[in-house]
């Protein structure tokens, strides 16, 4: 059972290092979701405004997991592409551009006012 446990760990560890390596936007998602994090710990944010944002970091990185997952399997098929194939890898990216913007948006609304002190209380 545990060694099952090892593996099972070891073999999503395997497939997060392939992602990152292999896949531009993932790290830069990744280096997003750092500052994000760091920006978290320095303003005053409230328990349920982070909450949002790390829902929000884990939400962009499995949908760019998935949007990799899409391409690599509709890349299987594409000696004999079906005119489809172009399609969904396009949704499929479109879906994590739409995230990303979303969380982009709550992200502004989240840290404005504290960004706002900030640049006022720097300025005097």
């Amino acid at each position: 059972m545990k060694n099952r446990m090892l593996r099972s760990i070891g073999s999503a560890l395997k497939g997060f290092s392939i992602i990152l390596k292999e896949e531009r936007n993932f790290r830069i998602q990744n280096i997003v979701a750092i500052i994000v994090i760091v920006l978290m710990n320095i303003f005053p944010l409230s328990i349920v405004e982070k909450g949002i944002l790390l829902l929000l970091i884990v939400i962009i990185l499995v949908l760019e997991m998935f949007n990799s997952i899409m391409e690599r399997l509709l890349d299987i098929f594409k000696p004999r592409m079906h005119a489809y194939v172009k399609d969904i890898k396009d949704i499929a990216a479109g879906t994590v551009l739409i995230s990303a913007v979303g969380a982009i948006i709550i992200g502004v609304i989240i840290f404005y006012p504290h960004l706002k002190f900030f640049l006022t209380f720097i300025k005097r």
